[in-house]
């Protein structure tokens, strides 16, 4: 599988992006789509994952409300929608897939098989 991401820029707080993943090299039905995001000197952390044949979807704490993660089944597409974005929401982010993950594995990277590449999103205060 591969993944591309992109989207990412510098906005302003309390402005909104929208990350676009595209997926590449086999049928995903069975896999589990997510979005990471690791900031200077920190971890990559979980923030955002959907089942791709459910649609089911599942958020850090940290997102809830202002991020929406959606997939596009046709075009083999995830987005993710971040609205009212925060100084602390800056970072490299990357999209990540893995099949059959239960949802108690989906925030941790090493549940993923397959990274894109990250795209940078920087948030001025």
């Amino acid at each position: 599988v591969q993944l591309q991401a992109y989207g990412g820029g510098l906005v302003q707080a309390g402005g909104s992006l929208r990350l676009s993943c595209a997926a590449s090299g086999r049928t995903l039905s069975d896999y589990v789509m997510g979005w990471f995001r690791q900031a200077p000197g920190k971890e990559r952390e979980f923030v955002a994952a959907v089942r791709w044949s459910a649609g089911s979807t599942y958020y850090t704490d940290s997102v809830k409300g202002r991020f929406t993660i959606s997939r596009d089944n046709t075009r083999n597409m995830v987005y993710l929608r971040m609205n009212s974005l925060k100084p602390e929401d800056t970072a490299v982010y990357y999209c990540a897939t893995a099949p059959r993950l239960i949802t108690t594995m989906m925030r941790f990277p090493s549940s993923y098989n397959y990274w894109g590449h990250g795209t940078q999103v920087t948030v001025s205060s």
